[in-house]
């Protein structure tokens, strides 16, 4: 491989990551468990145990992120959190 093809690899990969945001979720004292986790299955297409883990994460460490991904496709699962009451943003 060439220096300019690996270069222009790497300048790739970079605009691969820069193009990533992520949906924090953050906790609170209102929601459920089962709550939140049957909400990140709707929203996000988590299985059980992925919720589940999320949720465990969100309650002990403050906020956990719970999806990647472009920000068009993230926007409307982050509104289903939060027209569900919990609080999440897209970072």
């Amino acid at each position: 491989m060439s220096t300019k093809e690996k270069t222009s690899e790497e300048l790739l990969l970079e605009e691969a990551v820069l193009t990533e945001n992520e949906i924090v979720l953050f906790n609170d004292d209102v929601n459920t468990f089962d709550h939140v986790i049957e909400t990140l299955i709707n929203a996000c297409e988590h299985t059980s145990e992925q919720a589940e883990q999320c949720a465990i994460l969100v309650h002990y460490k403050g906020k956990c992120t719970v999806k990647t991904g472009a920000y068009k496709e993230l926007k409307p699962r982050c509104s289903k959190l939060l027209e569900a009451g919990l609080s999440a943003e897209i970072i």
